[in-house]
């Protein structure tokens, strides 16, 4: 790599070399701010510099941070190519053409703790071992679901790391092995069920039904006849799955299809699935600051991030105009897949069809992101349930918030969001009793035991999701006091006032991070700011209660539980310091209430004093 730090960004440009490579613009910092590719580099860069471009914000802005232009040189055109991916996927940088998409698509994770377990993701962290993607989306969680009826490997969330009293009820249902609790089960017997999940994950269903034929069979000769006969069940599944899988191989069409929509610098695309004919998956994808657009260089950036490093490359893809270096995108991904690739641009009959259909929805999902439709209740749901990898739709979702003033007046809400809409029936407020402090975490397991020990005892349904105002630390005080009280397996998730993260329990060292534009934030945050309101206002109206009651508690003779109740059954102060005699009499006694009295009319009680003293002279 050579570097030009030294001279005027213009003339490093005006000396790269005539030949094919890389570019990348760093900041002061040594920051790659962009990466581009290049058939002569310097003709190339040298265009940034002129005026039409630089009048341009999203060029200017570039040049304007920019301290050094490095470059790397390559043998063609493809190469250049390949290694520009490379770069972007490496460094990130915020001036290149990003994905920014709803719905990723979903991977299994086999975890790689002692007892595993498999979850449905969207995001790829180092230390586990991922399958997929999949799609449609559903795919991965019936694959999941499959796991746990036939190899009994569990997506729970329970802390295995130290023994427990009793198995949950997917123990109890035959779909987990029950490492929770000693005794249930073994290690080795633990362990080859993982090997099993691992070899089917992997498409290894032949070699899987061999050794589970192998194991059937020494089941049956050591008389374990119930082991042999669902060894045998799961055999005739795995081989099933292996022929349904070899015929749709073997049956046809395999086209991805792409159309967008643009408003500079907005944009939304659309990419649909078609596997044997139909229409098996459909994607979003959505640009806020493309403000240089050129179409046909935006179709080729977005087939480089769609499917270089993709697993499953199709055979076709269809795209509705030109594809900037086409024959060279075929060409490299023809050799990622082993098979040959064509990009097309259909220009009539059904394929042209199909591609203005995908362009209809380009526009559509155009209208929805930016200019803020509301979509449906089931698309929500359904949104929801994909971006936190809940296992339905959710129906119900209550969320919880704690507020207070340095730890004094601590209160808590519950607000509930239920068909599409707040319901605000359901709301409850919550008095925190047990805690001294400054506590949010205590404050936290106090009034999910609290509300949930209830909703146990009534036999009430526990909703779809509850939702925690705050980060981790409040998450893990519900989930502990969930499981205190003998809940399991509820999806529980939490959301960070600053970053705006939301974490799921389970998953909490894979935020899922949505941009500002998503509906499925815009809801999270609709629910979080509405509880943060209601517990807001209860804890004004605790507190200026609290200060009223203290100005009544200050009269000579009256306590804090007469100041209470005075408030609580006349309505307010100044009720107080209206009402007569009788009027307080009936609340607190007619010793207390002349005190009261008293204390808020005292000319009334010299008035008084000074006609008894007036009557007693006249009958004297």
């Amino acid at each position: 790599m050579a570097v030009y730090a030294a001279m005027d960004l213009r003339e490093k440009a005006a000396l790269l070399p005539l030949a094919p490579g890389v570019y990348l613009y760093k900041d002061a910092h040594g920051e790659v701010l962009y990466v581009g590719k290049a058939k002569n580099l310097r003709n190339r860069v040298r265009s940034y510099f002129n005026e039409d471009r630089l009048a341009d914000s999203r060029t200017g802005t570039l040049i304007a941070e920019a301290h050094a232009i490095d470059f790397i040189l390559v043998d063609n055109e493809k190469e250049a190519l390949a290694l520009e991916n490379n770069l972007i996927k490496q460094y990130k940088p915020r001036f290149n053409v990003l994905l920014r998409d709803d719905k990723t698509y979903p991977y299994i994770k086999l975890t790689s703790e002692a007892f595993p377990r498999v979850y449905v993701t969207r995001r790829l962290f180092k230390g586990h071992a991922y399958f997929g993607p999949y799609f449609p989306g559903n795919l991965a969680h019936r694959l999941v679901s499959f796991i746990h009826r036939h190899f009994k490997i569990p997506s729970c969330n329970v802390d295995l790391s130290r023994p427990h009293a009793a198995p949950c009820l997917e123990y109890h249902i035959h779909r987990c092995l029950g490492p929770c609790v000693p005794g249930l089960t073994t290690d080795t017997a633990y362990a080859a069920a993982v090997r099993d999940v691992r070899m089917f994950l992997e498409g290894k269903n032949r070699d899987l039904a061999v050794q589970l034929r192998a194991r059937m069979e020494e089941a049956a000769a050591d008389l374990r006849f119930e082991e042999a006969a669902a060894l045998r069940d799961l055999i005739a599944t795995v081989e099933e799955l292996d022929e349904k899988q070899k015929m749709a191989a073997a049956s046809g069409d395999n086209t991805d299809i792409l159309a967008f929509h643009a408003e500079p610098p907005l944009i939304a695309v659309n990419l649909f699935h078609l596997r044997n004919g139909r229409i098996v998956d459909r994607r979003e994808f959505f640009w806020e600051d493309q403000h240089e657009f050129n179409e046909p260089e935006f179709a080729s950036e977005l087939v480089q991030r769609l499917y270089f490093d993709h697993l499953q490359i199709p055979d076709h893809v269809h795209v509705q105009a030109a594809v900037a270096d086409r024959e060279l995108l075929e060409e490299i991904l023809s050799e990622n897949r082993g098979r040959k690739v064509q990009i097309h641009i259909p220009q009539r009959g059904q394929k042209r069809a199909m591609v203005d259909l995908v362009e209809t929805n380009a526009r559509h999902s155009f209208e929805q992101r930016f200019r803020v439709l509301a979509p449906s209740h089931d698309a929500i749901r359904q949104a929801v349930q994909e971006a936190l990898s809940l296992p339905e739709p959710p129906l119900r979702i209550e969320c919880f918030d704690i507020s207070h003033v340095q730890g004094t007046d601590k209160v808590a809400s519950m607000v509930v969001w239920e068909g599409g809409k707040m319901k605000k029936a359901d709301y409850r407020k919550f008095i925190i009793r047990t805690v001294e402090g400054n506590d949010d975490f205590a404050s936290m397991r106090e009034v999910v035991t609290r509300r949930y020990s209830r909703v146990k005892q009534e036999g009430g349904k526990l909703p779809s999701l509850i939702l925690i105002d705050g980060g981790v630390g409040q998450l893990h005080a519900a989930a502990g006091a969930l499981e205190q009280i003998g809940v399991i397996n509820q999806p529980v998730a939490s959301i960070a006032k600053r970053e705006e993260w939301i974490y799921v329990l389970g998953q909490e060292n894979e935020p899922v991070v949505l941009d500002r534009y998503s509906p499925v934030l815009h809801l999270i945050q609709t629910i979080r700011d509405e509880a943060h309101r209601f517990a807001v206002t209860f804890h004004r109206q605790r507190r200026g209660a609290a200060r009223l009651a203290t100005e009544i508690a200050a009269i000579p003779g009256v306590g804090p539980r007469s100041a209470e109740k005075l408030l609580r059954e006349i309505g307010s102060l100044d009720a107080v310091k209206s009402a007569d005699l009788e009027g307080l009499s009936r609340v607190i006694g007619p010793a207390l209430a002349s005190r009261v009295h008293q204390h808020y009319h005292p000319d009334a009680q010299t008035a008084s004093l000074a006609l008894q003293s007036s009557e007693q002279k006249e009958s004297v």
